[in-house]
């Protein structure tokens, strides 16, 4: 897998791309990227600064910090539901 670019190296060339001085191709071609990268890039950046509708960095990280817990939470809740019935046994022998 290529080593992912840096991020100030993406948001210099989106910034570059936006101005429109330069075809998409020809800003791809100079910079040594794909001309399909540029446009993910563009695309990310949309949603980024919210010229675009989708899902930020910043909500997915907070998404998966929710699952996580969310997870956590149903663990810690059936270790309970179990040792309930463990005591629950041993307190009313038959």
């Amino acid at each position: 897998m290529p080593k992912p670019y840096p991020i100030e190296f993406r948001r210099d060339i989106v910034a570059v791309a936006r101005k429109r001085e330069a075809s998409l191709s020809q800003i791809a071609k100079d910079f040594g990227i794909s001309e399909a990268c540029l446009n993910k890039w563009l695309k990310k950046a949309d949603v980024e600064d919210l010229l675009a509708p989708g899902v930020t960095e910043k909500d997915t990280a907070e998404l998966r910090g929710d699952k996580k817990r969310i997870r956590l939470l149903e663990q810690e809740a059936e270790v309970m539901r179990r040792a309930i019935a463990y005591l629950s046994r041993d307190v009313n022998p038959k």
